[in-house]
């Protein structure tokens, strides 16, 4: 311990404050160390813990009966990019230029709060998916540009190799990275009795998948919650299947982590978050403000400090995990821009259950570009607001189609490519439309199947326009089914909702309603696959 005479000296713990340290040596504190888990592509409902039949997550639900369970938590974006951004800096995607965007470049005025940690002594580090898909610096020339990745230095050398017997993976599509011995050669290198903080950022459950991986991992149809705006068939229940067995393997990873941070004695020192980035990759949930796109599961422990066992319902948004760290962790958040999210520290130690912070009644989330899917690589710009009853959406473009345009450009031939992606044998292929939903067999199901009656409705809520404002009553209706914007009976709800929402876009400073230049989110430098479309009616 270092000799710190007379300043103030600041740890995380009940009854523990700013106190004038008199003597020469400073009276020493452990500070708490700290394990964030992000899972890539998970919506809320998607745990056992929250009752789901046809997935186990021992390891969440582990972290949810020892903590803290927050049933209204939601993504900074329904995009890894954005979302991940608004995590780790305190502020919406939409205040951090180009640096919120999808497959843009980081820069390095949007300083993490793994900085702070960093430089406050706290040992580092991540394994896995980072804060991306983002460019950082590849060369001096990237002047401008952040060097290492937003969340800390990589931790990566362990892999799995096809075939061999220590090959565990239980699907063909899942990742080489061994998370657990890569958390391992992390905690390996830091020094005796230094906190750390540690990023597991899995690559599950994104796609791709293999497709009836649950057939030989104990699975059944007969498991599934088909979600409403999908169509309850087996191509449907299977795909979710095979969803399931990925974010199965991720919380594997979590759960050898939580028994050997017991097996050394840190866990009861351990801050445990588990979260996602967004939604589930499937039509009308990921790249979407619907419910299934931007609610994610959440469940924070540390046993010794927060009363466990609760059911928070506060909404809480991405923005706040940032103060909430640092905090936690007693720093100040030195070198960052400012946060547009509070500490949730006050809903954490509160014994209570339910809502426990009045004044937290709204989150906010948003979206600009996801996947290059539209005429010069233009977006789907949303901004949302979600109350304790309502989601309220803004459609800021509905001209333009929201999971991209319904054809494409052969980059070969410059021929105009079929609608909807359909070759001449009557599949689908899924880069030649809706390139803002991943390719599934859940997406090909319902564009294959258009003309069906039974169908159609299902391949509208995907793929349709739509209109400029939409108000969801959640409870009532948690798949967003039936929009409530225009509707006199919730006229005051949507005004209320929508002034909000303008309230909180002008606070922080939204280009897309302050200042001179409103579409600067369009022309942010894309790294990545550009595809071709063509020209859309509304702008001849």
């Amino acid at each position: 311990m270092k000799y710190l005479p007379n300043i103030f000296f600041l740890s995380f713990g009940p009854g523990i404050l700013f106190a004038e340290c008199k003597e020469e040596k400073a009276a020493f504190v452990k500070r708490p160390n700290i394990l964030l888990v992000i899972n890539d592509d998970q919506t809320y409902v998607h745990t056992g813990f929250a009752g789901a039949h046809f997935v186990s997550t021992p390891g969440f639900d582990r972290v949810a009966m020892n903590g803290v369970y927050f049933t209204n938590c939601y993504a900074g974006s329904p995009g890894s990019a954005p979302s991940r951004s608004a995590l780790v800096t305190g502020r919406h995607h939409w205040q951090n230029e180009q640096s919120g965007q999808h497959a843009s470049s980081w820069m390095k005025e949007y300083v993490p709060f793994v900085d702070v940690l960093e430089a406050n002594g706290y040992h580092t580090g991540f394994t896995g998916k980072g804060v991306g898909p983002f460019q950082y610096a590849k060369s001096e020339a990237d002047s401008l540009w952040r060097k290492n990745d937003a969340a800390g230095r990589a931790f990566n050398r362990y892999k799995y190799t096809k075939g061999e017997l220590s090959d565990s993976r239980t699907a063909k599509e899942i990742g080489l990275t061994d998370y657990f011995e890569n958390f391992r050669d992390f905690m390996r290198q830091r020094e005796a009795g230094q906190p750390f903080y540690f990023w597991y950022g899995s690559m599950e459950p994104h796609r791709a998948y293999e497709k009836d991986s649950w057939k030989r991992n104990g699975k059944s149809l007969d498991q599934v919650n088909v979600p409403g705006f999908l169509p309850d068939m087996d191509e449907i229940r299977g795909d979710i299947l095979d969803y399931a067995i990925e974010i199965e393997w991720a919380d594997s990873h979590l759960c050898k982590m939580l028994d050997y941070l017991d097996s050394i004695g840190e866990l009861d020192n351990t801050i445990v978050i588990v979260m996602a980035d967004n939604g589930m990759p499937f039509p009308r949930a990921k790249a979407n403000c619907f419910e299934y796109g931007v609610h994610v599961p959440l469940a924070i422990s540390y046993p010794k400090h927060f009363p466990a066992g609760r059911h928070v319902d506060d909404p809480v948004g991405f923005v706040d995990i940032a103060p909430t760290i640092l905090e936690m962790a007693g720093m100040k958040p030195d070198g960052m821009l400012p946060m547009s999210g509070h500490s949730i520290v006050n809903i954490l130690k509160s014994e209570k259950k339910g809502i426990i912070d009045e004044t937290k009644k709204y989150v906010y989330m948003g979206r600009e570009r996801h996947s290059s899917s539209r005429w010069q690589n233009l977006g789907y710009p949303q901004r949302a607001i979600r109350s304790s009853d309502f989601l309220f959406i803004w459609n800021i473009k509905p001209e333009r189609w929201p999971a991209g345009a319904p054809q494409a450009i052969d980059k070969e031939t410059g021929k105009l490519l079929p609608v909807y992606g359909i070759d001449d044998k009557g599949i689908h292929r899924s880069e030649w439309a809706f390139t803002d939903v991943d390719a599934a067999p859940s997406k090909s199901f319902l564009i294959e199947h258009y003309k069906d009656p039974a169908i159609r409705p299902y391949f509208d809520l995907a793929y349709a326009k739509r209109h400029e404002f939409e108000l969801y009553r959640i409870a009532d209706d948690p798949f967003c089914l039936h929009n409530l914007a225009g509707d006199a009976d919730y006229s005051d709800v949507e005004e209320e909702l929508k002034n909000a929402l303008i309230k909180e876009l002008e606070r922080t400073g939204d280009p897309r309603v302050m200042g001179s230049d409103k579409e600067i989110f369009e022309f942010y430098i894309r790294y990545g696959l550009i595809r071709l479309f063509p020209e859309p009616d509304w702008k001849k």
